[in-house]
């Protein structure tokens, strides 16, 4: 089986990006990736998703199967049948990989879920013979940012698209729309250099929140007892658990939004 070099391919890129007066920056926006990405391709650490090997070739002045070998093709010496079949096959191995790799990724969150679900409900029932289940502030401030937290986690771990499409990266747009999945952020342009970062964090928060929420909600309402009085008690754990739940999850996806756009 053919394997693509990644070193070969890394250096070859380096002394093409070079050659066109480019930074790594300038070649990372030009490609809606980050420049972290491209130094790891050129590092010889990872190599660029198949779809981004035609932009980059045609930025570089060079052909994909000069790419991928890393390296210039004379044009009195053409690749011979087998030679193309080799480098088709190693792109096509790398496509396989990259899905292999987001399918792992997808087994592994899908795990943590189970689990944050499965010790969500555990809690809950320790809560349920220990307080009074029907209590408003227990009903509005426990059980409604964990339904929210499983449902968010529900479509991130295992129906959000892995890759958006290509409009994403050719414009600026701040609003995600999938089915009945909403997401708008403002300042943040939703492309497919900061897409994996932002549903990582997505997925994190809501596994986070299954597994710690109420605990940590228990803590703040007992702190907030201590108040003068009951209705100042209310107000700040209402304050505290919304912040919590919008916080813990907004924060997040603007810092890795604007960081990787």
């Amino acid at each position: 089986m053919y394997e693509i070099n990644k070193e070969a391919f890394g250096a070859f890129l380096s002394q093409l990006r070079k050659e066109n007066g480019m930074t790594q920056r300038d070649l990372a926006e030009r490609l809606f990736v980050s420049d972290k990405a491209v130094s790891k391709w050129e590092r010889g650490l990872s190599l660029p998703d198949v779809a981004l090997l035609q932009p980059l070739a045609d930025l570089m002045g060079v052909t994909i199967s000069e790419l991928l070998r890393g390296e210039r093709i004379p044009a009195e010496t053409p690749l011979t049948v087998r030679e193309a079949d080799a480098l088709v096959s190693g792109a096509l191995r790398l496509t396989a990989s990259e899905q292999e790799a987001r399918r792992e990724s997808r087994r592994r969150w899908g795990l943590r879920y189970a689990l944050g679900v499965l010790v969500s409900a555990a809690e809950l029932l320790l809560l349920w013979r220990a307080t009074d289940f029907l209590a408003d502030d227990f009903v509005s401030m426990l059980l409604t940012p964990l339904l929210l937290a499983a449902v968010f986690g529900l479509y991130a771990c295992f129906f959000a698209k892995e890759r958006l499409p290509a409009f994403y990266d050719e414009n600026r747009i701040n609003f995600y729309s999938d089915g009945p999945f909403r997401m708008n952020v403002p300042g943040v342009s939703f492309n497919n250099s900061n897409w994996p970062h932002i549903l990582r964090a997505i997925r994190a928060w809501s596994v986070a929140m299954m597994l710690l929420y109420a605990p940590v909600y228990l803590l703040a309402r007992r702190a907030c007892g201590l108040l003068a009085s009951e209705e100042l008690a209310f107000t700040a754990l209402m304050i505290l658990c919304m912040g919590i739940l919008f916080g813990g999850l907004f924060v997040p996806i603007y810092v890795v939004g604007r960081k990787y756009q």
